[in-house]
């Protein structure tokens, strides 16, 4: 089953909010903890695997916090969700039988590519946008 875990939807969440700041800067822990009604503890599993990945820099200390590593027009939607989630792919029914043991083996590896091509042909920069959009420019803490 095709599922992306909260873990993968938080990632994809804080890649977001860190395009949203200053790239020059460390954004503190605390600050997207806060930002997104995140626990500390969680929020930093997330980041030490986006770190371990390496789409983020993370720094100790009192100006530390993390940052992205390239522009978000560099990242895609694919590779984030895949530092969390591992390969994205239907690769089984749900009842511990592979596709290949059910048939229609062409259908799913259609369908496996069509959902990698559009993860990977969206941005993180994209989503950024998409956000100023809906949401406009004024950001408030």
């Amino acid at each position: 089953m095709l599922k992306i875990s909260t873990r993968g939807q938080y990632a994809l969440l804080i890649m977001t909010s860190l395009a949203e700041q200053n790239p020059e800067k460390y954004t503190p822990l605390k600050i997207l903890s806060h930002r997104h009604n995140l626990s500390i503890k969680y929020l930093e599993q997330i980041l030490i695997q986006l770190s371990k990945s390496g789409l983020v820099a993370g720094l100790r200390g009192n100006n530390g916090g993390y940052k992205l590593v390239k522009k978000p027009s560099e990242y895609t939607v694919g590779e984030i969700l895949r530092s969390t989630e591992g390969e994205i792919s239907v690769h089984s029914t749900g009842e511990g039988k592979s596709i290949s043991d059910v048939g229609n083996d062409f259908f799913w590896n259609d369908f496996d590519t069509k959902i990698n091509s559009y993860l990977d042909g969206i941005s993180l920069q994209f989503l950024v946008e998409k956000n100023k959009e809906a949401t406009g420019y004024d950001y408030f803490i």
